[in-house]
């Protein structure tokens, strides 16, 4: 007891300091659990620590990134925060948010889900512990393949193109709904070649989407996209793609689970005719690169229980607590090794087969101004509407890099 009491002190963790009950303050996301849950976990944490409260408030994401500053530059600040998994480095930036590395040593976090394992990391450095993870899927008719022979979904990249085809050759209808614009699973195809969107040298990121790499992953995306009839000037939220595949003359999608219930309540026909499998990947030995969306728990530098803080984080993100919510949510777990708790859930699993091969977005403080001008969008556009590949990916890799605060050659 000793020797862990100097361990805690060395490590920064300030416990309690009298014989009063503890308030654990907790700030977690609206929807990112079910009331259910936060009262069962609340329950049993408090049971397992007497004379420790935990306080839990949802916050709306709604002007999220301005009211978490605030509370880490405050002086009373909450314990535990819950962050969206790009947005960490942003909040490491104003030197508020804890280091973690020495607090961080369960060895199962070494089979965290590779996504959020890396925009919870900063600088070398440890600042968030992944919470939850949830990624894109290939959403799929079950019956329109059936009518198209085609057996099982594809698993490898030349057989989707090929079946893809051949849905989209038949009279009245689209091989796939892919936007124009839906640069997430662009990034998955440039990852898939071993590009990235931007590069970190000394310090200072750069755009690279003109690469070879990058290129050939753009090059797929064009492909694919020409296999059906969805707009090459807007997202998947312009119109919603649910809405488009709810129509029911298309045959795939890209999305995640929770778009096949939006599909099914705007068409009830199509209940039960849906199925689900991982983006494929160059070869059929693994499935084909994610972007990995999600949340990280982190602890502000002012926090007045740090130690209590993590102690919530480390049974909120251990095995027990993990199952439960991936369950509950259809959530992808915090862990690759406990993907089999959401096997019995179709989209679910197909998510957690390919959350093992997740990416995150560069792990920049201004990625941020990125997405709210995105140059990657009007790349893709650009490209699919017969611009040169190789001068508008010139040209957006200079404007990411200098959103990024780099310096363009």
């Amino acid at each position: 007891m000793a020797s862990a009491a100097v361990l805690l002190a060395a490590c920064g963790l300030s416990g309690p300091g009298g014989d009063d009950e503890i308030t654990v303050d907790v700030w977690l996301m609206k929807d990112s659990a079910t009331k259910e849950f936060t009262d069962a976990f609340v329950r049993d944490y408090e049971k397992r620590n007497p004379g420790q409260r935990v306080e839990l408030t949802v916050q709306p994401w709604d002007g999220i990134g301005g009211k978490v500053t605030k509370a880490l530059e405050s002086d009373v600040a909450p314990d535990v925060i819950e962050v969206g998994n790009t947005q960490v480095a942003q909040y490491v930036e104003t030197g508020h948010v804890k280091d973690l590395t020495l607090e961080v040593f369960d060895p199962a976090g070494t089979d965290w889900v590779p996504g959020l394992a890396e925009s919870g990391k900063v600088g070398g450095a440890q600042y968030g512990v992944p919470y939850y993870a949830a990624n894109r899927v290939v959403i799929y008719r079950k019956d329109l393949f059936a009518k198209a022979g085609i057996e099982r979904p594809p698993t490898a990249r030349k057989k989707w193109l090929e079946q893809t085809a051949a849905l989209d050759a038949v009279p009245g209808q689209q091989g796939i709904y892919l936007p124009g614009q839906n640069w997430y699973v662009l990034a998955g195809f440039i990852w898939d070649e071993g590009g990235d969107l931007a590069i970190e040298r000394s310090g200072q990121w750069s755009g690279s989407l003109d690469t070879p790499e990058a290129l050939r992953g753009m090059d797929f995306y064009e492909r694919l996209q020409s296999l059906g009839d969805a707009p090459k000037d807007s997202d998947e939220a312009r119109p919603l793609q649910s809405d488009a595949f709810a129509r029911g003359d298309v045959a795939q999608m890209i999305g995640t689970p929770g778009e096949a219930r939006q599909v099914v309540e705007a068409n009830p026909e199509l209940r039960g005719k849906l199925g689900y499998f991982p983006v494929p990947g160059k070869s059929a030995k693994k499935p084909g690169a994610v972007f990995t969306g999600g949340s990280v728990l982190i602890v502000p530098e002012r926090a007045e229980h740090q130690r209590e803080g993590y102690d919530v984080i480390e049974l909120l993100t251990g095995k027990r607590w993990q199952k439960k919510l991936a369950r509950a949510m259809s959530y992808v777990p915090n862990r690759t090794s406990l993907a089999p708790a959401v096997a019995d859930d179709p989209g679910a699993a197909a998510m957690a087969k390919g959350a093992a091969n997740g990416h995150t977005a560069p792990n920049s403080p201004d990625w941020g101004a990125v997405e709210a001008d995105n140059p990657l969008k009007t790349y893709q556009t650009a490209v699919l509407n017969g611009a040169d590949r190789a001068e508008a990916a010139r040209t957006a890799s200079r404007e990411l890099t200098k959103l990024l605060g780099g310096t363009p050659p």
